[in-house]
Order: structure tokens, then C-alpha cells, then sequence
């Protein structure tokens, strides 16, 4: 899956090379601040920092043997360094290499997904402010409510896209953490002065504490917030796969020239995109319960996390990322028909307006549920004869006994719809 759908540069973060990559840049800042203490003579460090080489193929034949990942690494260090490679990973376990490697991993993806966070902010700003004043029926229950405007919907997910960066980026700022505390974590053969000297060179902070690993509840923090934000991808997913839908047609997705819709019916324009999106969340947010229970462990540790987080870590922020931009690609090219929209405020031939007029009669001094089963009456007429509203509540004794007609073609006016949208905008940070 991740081969698939990959984008090269997040995939790139998840690979081998990469992983081996920050595993040596580890031990090699281990040694630089062991040797600033006097434990590592300072041409053996030169000798580490010169020939120590990554050499995939061999670390995993190695790795065929020992059953043991971080030992076949030192292994095939050890091939190129020689005698000197003996104060490599001095005092340190295996997690201080892996634990550590692994938050400048979350830190690299962070950045990567909080860039398209913010391309899909813009896109969403961009097409709020073009539909600002798009009149579109409002839907609850799927039934047509009241009138809003199109571009409030853009609104909406732009205020939460927002709220998903705050969300992912606390989460980024608990991830990054390292630690060279050995095993068991108690600095008994290494000085907390490693810790920080290679937490410092990688931008990491050393964590407050740690037993042999880094506790997981900061990791299932990031992959949740990565749950939470996929949720509002399939939000703008569902409602365009809605809005797509024959009968509706207010919007569709992009139609490339060449593509394809149906091996059997030539005439079909699917959302598939959004249809992707969709599903992709599902999996996100099962990856979000694996990653909670991967904070409970034995004791100071087991690997019972490691091989949950081989899968879910890669998989979590490749499928994040590949459904960011394939969501801000639908909503930048998305196909809008404002026609429509007015074509679909017909279907219930002015009921919309029930409201309006519901509140107009009380305004006038009609008790409230008086008001409302004379609205309704007329209402239910609409639905059952198909006459417009208007018609039914100008022929209502009931209601034009308060009502002028003057008065109720007022109602069917779209204009109060505007009055506070840039009110919404402002407090949303649109305008």
C-alpha cells in the first residue's frame, strides 16, 4: 500500500537508507559528546566520523543471523571502523538509537503534513471568499432546511483545518523528544550530558524521563491527531460525494480529459477521489487504537509496540499524507454549478421561507404554536399539491388575517441570508 500511494518525499522519511541514516548520526554524536567528556579518544572518534559507512544489503544479511536489528547495524559498522568502533554505542541500548532516530522521523513527516495542512487552509480561504455570496439550500437530516451560502461550507472546514494544525503541531512538540539514558534508563553508564549534547545537535529536546523506551501516550497523541484531522477530509470527501450524486449535482469533482467513469457505462463522471478519501480515514483511524495500546508496557519495556509502530508510524503519516493532497487537489479544481444550486432551491417550491413566516406571525402578536400549525398547514399543502408556497400561504385565512401579501414576498427574499456572513468570515479569519 505504501509503494502505491506514496508520495516520494514521505515515503523517503520511512525508508531503510533514512532510518539507518539518523541510527548512525546517533552514535556518532553519542561519541562526539563522549569524547568532549574524555571517554573517547579523539582520534577514534575521526576514525568512527570518517569510514563508519550504511550498507542496507548488509545490515539486513546480518540481521538474518542475529535476529536483531540494532546489533546487525553496529555489526556491519564495526566492518568498516575497525578497532575504533568499540566506543560506538558505548553504555547505550538499543532504544536510545531507535527511540531517538525515530522522533527526528515523526519531525521530518510533521513537517511535511503541516506544509499541506496549510495549502489545504489556503485552498479552503480562497474558495470561501469566491462562494461568499453563492445562495445553496442548506440541508438537515438531508432534507432541505434553509437557505446558506456555498461559501460557508469552505468556512466551516477552513475553521477546523485550522484547528487541526494547532492539534497536530502540540502533538509534533510532545514526539520531540530523544533520550541516551541506557537501559533501563538511569544514565548509570552515561553521563546526561550525551543525552542533551545529542538531542541539541538533532533539535530535539531530552525527554523528562524514560525507562528503557519513550513513552508511547505522546506517539498515540500524533497518530490520533492525524486520525482526527483525516476525519475532516472525509467530511469535505462525503459532502462532495453528496453534492455529486445525480439528483443534487451542485458540485463535482474535477473530469480530467481521457478519464474514465465506468468500464460499462461510458456516461458515468464518479467521485472516486473522494470515495478514496473516505475509505483511507477509516484506516486512519484504526491505526489511532493500535497506537493507544501501544502505550501500555511491561515493566520498563517490551517490544511489544515496535512491531505495531513498524506498520502504523509509515503507513499513518503516508496515507495522511497522500489523502491532504489529493483533498486540496479536489477542492481546488472542484466543479461548482450555482444554476443548479437555484434549481434545487425550487424543488420544494419555497418552503425554505417556513421560518420566516413562522416568525413574522409571532412578531405580530400570534402565539408560537398557533403560528406554527398554521405555517404548517399550508406547508403540508405545498408537499402534497405541489403549489407554491407562497400560493398556499396567501390563501390561508390564518395566516392572512396578520400577513399582507406585500409582506410575505418579502419573506421569499434571499437577502437577510448575507447580513452576517462577513460577520462569520471576520471571526473566522476569512476577512
Amino acid at each position: 500500500m505504501i509503494k502505491r500511494y506514496s508520495r516520494p518525499a514521505m515515503a523517503s522519511i520511512w525508508s531503510d537508507k533514512n532510518k539507518y541514516k539518523l541510527w548512525l548520526q546517533v552514535e556518532i554524536l553519542a561519541c562526539e559528546a563522549q569524547a568532549k567528556l574524555g571517554l573517547v579518544p579523539q582520534d577514534a572518534l575521526d576514525t568512527i566520523k570518517n569510514k563508519a559507512k550504511i550498507d542496507v544489503a548488509r545490515i539486513e544479511e546480518i540481521e538474518e543471523k542475529t535476529k536483531h536489528d540494532v546489533i546487525a547495524f553496529i555489526s556491519s559498522i564495526e566492518e568498516y571502523v575497525g578497532e575504533a568502533s568499540r566506543f560506538v554505542h558505548l553504555g547505550m541500548t538499543s532504544s536510545d538509537v531507535l527511540d531517538t532516530a525515530l522522533a527526528v522521523q515523526i519531525k521530518q513527516a510533521g513537517d511535511i503534513i503541516l506544509e499541506g495542512m496549510n495549502k489545504l487552509s489556503n485552498v479552503l480561504k480562497k474558495r470561501a471568499l469566491e462562494f461568499k455570496q453563492t445562495v445553496c439550500i442548506g440541508r438537515s437530516h438531508g432534507i432541505h432546511a434553509e437557505p446558506i451560502t456555498f461559501g460557508l461550507k469552505f468556512a466551516l472546514w477552513y475553521e477546523e483545518c485550522k484547528r487541526n494544525i494547532k492539534r497536530i503541531q502540540n502533538a509534533l512538540e510532545d514526539t520531540n523528544v530523544g533520550m541516551i539514558s541506557g537501559a533501563v534508563g538511569t544514565y548509570e553508564h552515561l553521563s546526561p550530558k550525551v543525552e542533551e549534547y545529542v538531542c541539541e545537535k538533532l533539535g530535539l529536546k531530552p525527554v523528562t524521563i524514560s525507562t528503557q523506551v519513550i513513552q508511547r501516550d505522546a506517539h498515540a497523541a500524533f497518530i490520533s491527531a492525524l486520525a482526527i484531522a483525516a476525519t475532516l477530509l472525509e467530511k469535505i470527501a462525503t459532502e462532495i460525494r453528496h453534492l455529486q450524486r445525480t439528483e443534487v449535482l451542485e458540485a463535482e469533482e474535477y473530469f480530467s480529459p481521457g478519464q474514465k467513469g465506468s468500464s460499462a457505462m461510458p456516461h458515468k463522471r464518479n467521485p472516486i477521489s473522494s470515495e478514496n478519501i473516505c475509505g483511507q480515514a477509516r484506516l486512519l483511524r484504526s491505526y489511532s487504537i493500535a497506537a493507544i495500546e501501544d502505550n501500555v508496557l511491561w515493566h520498563e519495556r517490551d517490544i511489544s509496540h515496535s512491531s505495531v509502530e513498524r506498520i502504523i508510524l509509515p503507513d499513518a503519516t503516508v496515507t495522511f499524507d497522500y489523502i491532504l493532497a489529493r483533498t486540496t487537489n479536489i477542492v481546488d479544481n472542484l466543479i461548482v454549478y450555482p444554476e443548479r444550486m437555484k434549481q434545487n432551491m425550487d424543488i420544494t417550491k419555497g418552503l425554505y421561507a417556513s421560518q420566516k413566516v413562522l416568525l413574522q406571525l409571532v412578531n405580530k402578536g400570534l402565539k408560537r404554536q398557533e403560528a406554527y400549525e398554521s405555517v404548517q398547514k399550508s406547508a403540508m399543502r405545498t408537499w402534497k399539491e405541489k403549489i407554491p408556497f407562497m400560493q398556499t400561504l396567501l390563501e390561508n385565512p390564518s395566516i392572512m388575517q396578520y400577513l399582507t401579501k406585500q409582506e410575505i414576498e418579502k419573506l421569499f427574499s434571499f437577502d437577510e441570508i448575507f447580513k452576517n456572513v462577513d460577520y462569520i468570515y471576520k471571526r473566522c479569519g476569512i476577512l
